[in-house]
C-alpha cells in the first residue's frame, strides 16, 4: 500500500499534522491548566483577605458567652464567606482545629464526606504542620475523588498566633480540563479525518500529470520518439520535469538518428568496394585464357580496394573507441612545426599527383602537449582534405604559429569551396560537400576524416574550425593550449 506515492504522501501529511495538532492542543491545555490554577490561587489569596478582615471585625464586636472569642468570630466569618467549594479550617497554637466551616455546614453528603476524609487524610495534616512555620501556603491535595487545592496563612488574634486553611474543591476546574481534553482529542481526530481525506485527493490530483506523463512516456519507443511529452505549465516543478525529460528525448531521438544514419552511411561506404572486389574476383575466375598482365591488374585492383576497406574499418573502430571514451592518449611535448614539416613532406607526393604546389610556414617553436600518433593524423586528414578537393595546378598552404596561451595550425586551399549552408555539416561522419564525387579511387573517400580530425582536436582540449569557405577556396584551423593551459580560448 505504501508503494504509492499518493498514499506516503498522505500519511506523512498526516502524521506531520497529527504531531503539530498535538502540540497545539496539548501546549494550548497546559496554558489553561496552569492559568486556571494561578487564578485559583490568586482567588483564594484575596478570599484569605477579606476573611481576616471579617474574622477582626467580628472579632471586636464578639459578646462574652461560654465560647471562645475567637471561634465565634470565626465561625460568623466561616457563615458569612461559606461556599460550597470552599471549607475554611482555623488552627491554633497546637495545631488543634479552633473552628471547622465544614461541621454542620449546608454540604451535600457526598462533598460533606470528601472533605471529611481529605481532612482526615496525612498529606492535609502534613500541610497543616508545615504551614505553621511559613506565612503563607499553597498545595495541591489528592483525595480518593477529588482534588483540593489548599492556601494556609498566618494570623493573630488576641495576641496568639493562629493559621487560617482554606480548601478549594477543584471539581469544576477538573470538569473544565476534561471537557478541554475531549473537545481537543476530538478536534485531533476529525482534524486528521478531514485532513487524511482531503490530502488523498489532493496528492492525487496533484501528481494525475506524473501518471498522465508516465503512461504517455510508456507508449514512446525507438518507432516514435519524435512524440513528446506535454507541458501544461513550463514554470512548474512537473513542467520542468516535462520539459527535462523531453529535452532527453530529443537527444536519444538525435542519437538514433545519428545512429541510423550512419550505419546506413557505412553499410554504403563498405558495400562499394565489397562489391568491385566480389567483381574483380568473379571476373578472373570466370576467364581462364587470361594473362599474367590481366591477372596483375585485376590484383592491383583487388589491393587498392582492399587498403580502402581497411581505411574504413579502421577509421570506423576509431570514431568507435573514440565515441566510448576507450581511446588511449600517449601525451608528451610535441613541437608542432616538426609534426607539421613531417606530415607536408608526407603529402607532396599526393600533392604532385596533381600538379598541387605544398607550401609550409613555421614562424615559430610551437610546443603543446599530445599524442603525436594523432596530432600527426589530424594534421594529414586536414591536407589530404584540402589535396583532395583542389583543383590541378592549386595550391595547398600550411602553417603552425604560437600566441600567448595557444598554437595554431592553419589549412588553406585554393579549391571551389564549400556552400554555405553547408558549413555545419561538414563534421558529420560520412559527409561530403560535393555528393556527385565518386565514392571509388582515393578522391571518394568515406567522409570521415574531418570527423576523426575534429575528435582529435577535442581530445586535446583544443577545437578545430572552418575559418572560411568560398569561391577563392577554404581555410580551416586549429587551436591547441600549450603546456600548462587548461583549455584553448574561444574566438
Amino acid at each position: 500500500m505504501l508503494d504509492s506515492v499518493r498514499v506516503r504522501l498522505t500519511v506523512w501529511y498526516s502524521a506531520v499534522l497529527a504531531v503539530v495538532l498535538t502540540l497545539v492542543c496539548v501546549t494550548t491545555y497546559l496554558i489553561v491548566q496552569k492559568t486556571s490554577m494561578q487564578r485559583t490561587d490568586g482567588d483564594l489569596a484575596v478570599l484569605a483577605d477579606s476573611f481576616l478582615v471579617t474574622f477582626q471585625a467580628e472579632l471586636q464586636d464578639a459578646i462574652s458567652t461560654q465560647d471562645s472569642p475567637v471561634f465565634v468570630a470565626a465561625h460568623q466569618s466561616m457563615i458569612e464567606h461559606r461556599s460550597d467549594s470552599d471549607t475554611f479550617v482555623v488552627l491554633g497554637p497546637g495545631g488543634e482545629a479552633v473552628a471547622n466551616s465544614n461541621d454542620g455546614a449546608a454540604l451535600n453528603a457526598r462533598a460533606e464526606s470528601s472533605v471529611a476524609r481529605v481532612l482526615a487524610s496525612g498529606e492535609y495534616q502534613r500541610f497543616a504542620k508545615t504551614g505553621v512555620n511559613k506565612e503563607v501556603g499553597l498545595e495541591t491535595i489528592r483525595g480518593e475523588h477529588a482534588r483540593f487545592r489548599a492556601y494556609s496563612r498566618q494570623f493573630k488574634a488576641k495576641g496568639t498566633d493562629y493559621l487560617l486553611i482554606i480548601l478549594h474543591s477543584l471539581h469544576a476546574q477538573n470538569e473544565m480540563l476534561e471537557t478541554i481534553r475531549l473537545t481537543f482529542t476530538w478536534m485531533i481526530f476529525v482534524g486528521l479525518l478531514l485532513a487524511g481525506t482531503g490530502g488523498y485527493f489532493l496528492a492525487r490530483k496533484s501528481l494525475a500529470p506524473v501518471v498522465a506523463m508516465g503512461s504517455h512516456a510508456r507508449r514512446i519507443g525507438a518507432t516514435n520518439l519524435h512524440e513528446r511529452l506535454p507541458v501544461l505549465n513550463a514554470n512548474d516543478e512537473l513542467g520542468q520535469l516535462a520539459t527535462i525529460f523531453n529535452d532527453l528525448l530529443n537527444r536519444l531521438d538525435q542519437s538514433f538518428d545519428r545512429q541510423r544514419r550512419f550505419i546506413a552511411d557505412a553499410s554504403h561506404e563498405l558495400r562499394t568496394p565489397l562489391a568491385i572486389l566480389r567483381g574483380e574476383a568473379e571476373v578472373a575466375m570466370s576467364q581462364q585464357d587470361r594473362s599474367a598482365a590481366d591477372y596483375l591488374e585485376s590484383l592491383g585492383i583487388l589491393h587498392e580496394e582492399t587498403s580502402r576497406l581497411i581505411k574504413i574499418v579502421e577509421d570506423l573502430f576509431t570514431l568507435t573507441r573514440a565515441d566510448s571514451g576507450q581511446y588511449p592518449l600517449s601525451p608528451e611535448d610535441v613541437y608542432l612545426e616538426e609534426v607539421v614539416a613531417d606530415c607536408a613532406h608526407s603529402a607532396r607526393s599526393l600533392a604532385r599527383e596533381k600538379n598541387i604546389e605544398l607550401r609550409v610556414e613555421a614562424s615559430s617553436e610551437c610546443l603543446v602537449r599530445g599524442d603525436r600518433a594523432l596530432l600527426r593524423r589530424m594534421i594529414l586528414n586536414l591536407l589530404d582534405n584540402a589535396i583532395k578537393y583542389t583543383a590541378a595546378d592549386g595550391r595547398v598552404d600550411i602553417s603552425c604559429r604560437a600566441t600567448a596561451e595557444q598554437a595554431e595550425i592553419h589549412v588553406t586551399d585554393t579549391g571551389p569551396g564549400i556552400p554555405a549552408e553547408l558549413h555545419s555539416r561538414i563534421f558529420e561522419r560520412f559527409f561530403r560537400a560535393d555528393p556527385a564525387r565518386s565514392r571509388s579511387g582515393r578522391e571518394g573517400g568515406a567522409g570521415l576524416g574531418l570527423s576523426i580530425a575534429l575528435w582529435i582536436a577535442q581530445a586535446h582540449n583544443g577545437r578545430l574550425e572552418l575559418v572560411r569557405s568560398d569561391a577563392t577556396g577554404s581555410h580551416f584551423a586549429v587551436y591547441l593550449p600549450k603546456p600548462g593551459i587548461a583549455r584553448a580560448g574561444t574566438d
